[in-house]
This record gives structure tokens, sequence and C-alpha cells, in this order.
């Protein structure tokens, strides 16, 4: 089996029980060895007090894209800690992007970086999520 093939296999996995990604409105837009693209459009019910989008759907829409590339090579990864820094706001009716790439992965420990963009491609936010493989694999794999 190649990496390809692992990681869309894990992704097809996920994506079957991810019902608060799926609940969002986000898509899954690509998957590969320790990286993922996930996308939404901020809609009125995502809004806050401002007319922005809310800076916990803009979170939630990097950590999906994180828990998509982390946990690419068919073993169960979780969130150890996750850290974001806000940069500009997505507006209604825009579709937000979070690109997720593995920047290092060592042991049952990884690092990603997640970059948020807006429609217009202007940067939302910049995300970096710790990961920590536990037991457990996504799908059976033949050796």
């Amino acid at each position: 089996m190649t990496p390809e093939e692992r990681a869309r296999r894990s992704a097809e996995a996920m994506w079957a029980n991810d019902r608060a990604s799926k609940w969002l409105g986000m898509s899954l837009d690509d998957v590969g060895p320790g990286r993922a693209a996930m996308s939404f459009t901020v809609e009125d019910h995502h809004l806050n007090g401002h007319d922005i989008c809310h800076g916990g759907y803009i979170f939630t829409l990097a950590d999906s894209a994180f828990a998509f590339a982390c946990n690419s090579h068919n073993q169960i990864a979780v969130a150890q800690e996750n850290q974001i820094t806000f940069l500009s706001p997505g507006r209604k009716g825009e579709r937000l992007t979070a690109v997720a790439v593995e920047a290092a992965k060592t042991g049952r420990s990884g690092v990603y970086d997640v970059t948020v963009t807006g429609g217009d491609g202007r940067k939302v936010a910049l995300f970096r999520g710790l990961s920590r493989s536990i037991k457990g694999q996504h799908f059976e794999e033949e050796t």
C-alpha cells in the first residue's frame, strides 16, 4: 500500500464518523501523507456579534484539517496541544480553507502547521497543532 493510499483510506474511515465537521458544513478537499485540506463557507450561523466569522469556527476548521493530517499514517492520533493566531476576519459568504502540513514527526509525537486562508487568498489564521499517537489504527492493513 502506498502512503497516498494509506492516507486516503485513513481519511475515509475518519470522515465516515466525523459528525462535527459535517455538521459545520466542512468538506475534506485533499488528503495525503502528513497533509490535509478542508474548507467551509461562512454562513449566518457562523457569525459573531461583530458580523464576522466566530473565531471558534475558524479554530475548528483548522483543528479538523490538523486531525486529518496527523491521522494520515493509519495510526490513531489525538491533539496534545493547539495554538492559533487570528490575522484577518472571515466574512459572510466567503469560503475559508485550512491547509495542514506535517512539520515534524518523531516517535509518537507530531507537529503540524495549518494555514487558514480566505477566498481571496489572504491569511486568516495560523494554527500549530501537536499530536500524540495512541493505540489503534483506522483500518487493518495486510502485511
